[in-house]
């Protein structure tokens, strides 16, 4: 077996029930970064996150999982009428409120990945390692992503799963 291989199968375990929810798939509906969904940027930081916590060590579990979840605000960003302020800063805590929903067992390094992703934009800090991790991947990703980088085919080879289905 591959080492990509590996990683799929350690990274499914860890995200796979997730991955298969209604409230997940209907991130797909929701533009994030110009032609990214917010599934396919929410995937690929979570996938990011899972790679480097696992190199480091870390509960790659508590990062795959808050990765994936960090943007699981479910509305419209684009409707101001949807959030009360800004989207940039009120997001996270919908996420959090929408994860915890989803995840009633949500660890305290999940809860805060989710709620500190936006760091240092946010009022929330990063208070371990899993939440710094998550909040390195989601820039680095959404630096991509904005740069036009994402859609390289070598990086959608490297995801796990399908993030364009």
């Amino acid at each position: 077996m591959s080492k990509h291989d590996l990683n799929t199968a350690a990274f499914l375990q860890c995200v796979g029930s997730l991955l298969d929810s209604r409230e997940v798939s209907s991130m797909k509906q929701w533009r994030h970064h110009f032609s990214i969904t917010c599934f396919q940027h929410s995937l690929f930081v979570s996938y990011v996150a899972f790679r480097l916590a696992r190199r480091l060590g870390w509960d790659y579990r508590a990062a795959a999982r808050a990765g994936l979840l960090h943007d699981l605000y479910l509305y419209d960003p684009a409707d101001g009428s949807a959030h009360p302020g800004n989207q940039c800063l009120d997001h996270p805590e919908f996420a959090l409120r929408n994860a915890q929903a989803l995840c009633p067992d949500l660890s305290d390094k999940e809860r805060n990945a989710i709620v500190s992703h936006m760091f240092p934009l946010a009022v929330h800090l990063p208070r371990c390692r899993e939440a710094l991790v998550v909040n390195i991947a989601d820039k680095v990703c959404a630096t991509l992503e904005v740069v036009h980088l994402y859609q390289t085919r070598r990086i959608q080879r490297w995801l796990p799963v399908n993030a364009h289905s």
